[in-house]
């Protein structure tokens, strides 16, 4: 992509502060730009918050979810693409969210868009998307066309850039494109700390009922420290609906406060950034719970942790996996799950010592998707059982750690 090619993404839409078209050829004047780090300039309307942010551009395939998906931490750093084109037509709720603080903006830089957002059309709505994305600082841009935009990424990678929405479509397009070059991109940037919880908390929440809305676990039968590098509110609710008290500890949290805690059991959770990055002081941390005995189980980043901590490696992705129709086998059953997943780094499976047994595999493109460990009760996923957003189908991860823990109490 070239600088003479600027604008051939632009698809023809209106967006949410577009100005409207005069009487004969006139055409909207664009509100919001995204600007590559080559130079490529592609022009729309914007929506959400006026701003001007970099990040690294990736592309999700989920058409529904779009709220979780936003407000995912995993995505910190990051300039979202949805490849279908009708993102906002049910609106937003203030129960959908995944960010565990509701206030707590998940990191994401901007979002991408082919259609405007239309009214919403949902019983639970009780927000436009346009003011949501104002509330959280989030700008987004619409009249893009995805389809190439995608296509370019999948080509050439995840580019970083700066997305940029102004109401009066003045845009500094030189500071924009030195600024998309200038960003340092994703490898080797811990980007937890911005995500993580300040302190320790306790979590209760179950999951959601049609006509009940979120429980509580009343009951628990055993502990688990979650250990928070962007947790979702959803992975805190199936640990409580599998039967745990849970408690969870900021991603800087010691070994030894976390055993002190007398875990049953130790949850690694999701998160943005590069691995080896955050792996600079969690890696020591989960040695040690490692060998304790204490059954761990980590999804997404906690996944990459714990192969990091076992003396793997980690590397970037081409393109990444990001959206809720991913296939996944399960080597342990021979079993194919559909699976929701959210990540630019992956474990190398060639780095992995004898005793990390590949448990899960990518259908896409053969990349690592799970390990288990065979002299220790620790097991990981790199995608989102959770499902929130995507499909059900990982759901019994849970309850697969819950007889871990069941096993290691009755030893």
């Amino acid at each position: 992509m070239t600088n003479e090619q600027d604008h051939a993404l632009t698809a023809p839409a209106a967006g949410r502060d577009a100005t409207p078209p005069a009487e004969g050829w006139s055409e909207p004047k664009p509100t919001a730009v995204l600007v590559l780090a080559d130079g490529t300039v592609l022009e729309g309307f914007g929506i959400g918050a006026e701003a001007s942010l970099a990040g690294e551009v990736c592309f999700n395939t989920a058409i529904t979810g779009y709220e979780e998906i936003l407000t995912d931490p995993s995505y910190a750093g990051q300039i979202i693409t949805f490849t279908f084109p009708h993102i906002g037509n049910v609106g937003t709720n203030e129960e959908d969210i995944e960010t565990v603080s509701m206030a707590q903006s998940s990191g994401v830089r901007g979002v991408v868009l082919r259609t405007a957002v239309t009214e919403p059309s949902n019983y639970r709505a009780t927000r436009h998307l346009d003011e949501w994305l104002k509330a959280r600082g989030i700008p987004g841009i619409s009249g893009i066309d995805t389809r190439a935009l995608t296509a370019l990424i999948r080509e050439g990678g995840m580019p970083n850039a700066v997305i940029a929405h102004s109401r009066d479509g003045v845009f500094d397009l030189d500071a924009l494109k030195a600024e998309a070059r200038q960003w340092p991109g994703l490898v080797g940037m811990d980007l937890v700390p911005g995500v993580t919880s300040a302190q320790r908390f306790a979590w209760d929440e179950t999951t959601w009922g049609w006509a009940t809305g979120y429980g509580r676990e009343d009951a628990p039968r055993h502990h688990v420290v979650a250990v928070d590098y962007g947790v979702k509110r959803n992975i805190l609710r199936l640990l409580a609906s599998a039967g745990c008290k849970v408690t969870v500890v900021p991603a800087t949290a010691s070994a030894g406060d976390i055993l002190a805690l007398k875990p049953d059991g130790v949850f690694l959770s999701n998160g943005p950034g590069d691995p080896a990055a955050t792996g600079e002081y969690a890696v020591p941390v989960i040695r040690e719970i490692i060998a304790s005995g204490v059954p761990t189980f980590g999804i997404c980043l906690g996944h990459q942790m714990i192969g990091l901590a076992v003396g793997g490696r980690t590397m970037k992705m081409h393109q990444g996996h990001h959206g809720a129709n991913h296939p996944v086998k399960d080597l342990t059953t021979g079993k194919v799950e559909i699976t929701s997943m959210n990540h630019g780094f992956a474990v190398d499976r060639g780095s992995l010592p004898e005793n990390a047994i590949e448990t899960h595999v990518s259908l896409f493109d053969g990349s690592n998707a799970g390990i288990a460990l065979a002299d220790r009760p620790v097991f990981s996923v790199q995608y989102h059982p959770e499902a929130s957003p995507g499909p059900h189908d990982s759901h019994y991860l849970f309850d697969r750690f819950v007889q871990m823990i069941e096993k290691s109490k009755a030893a």
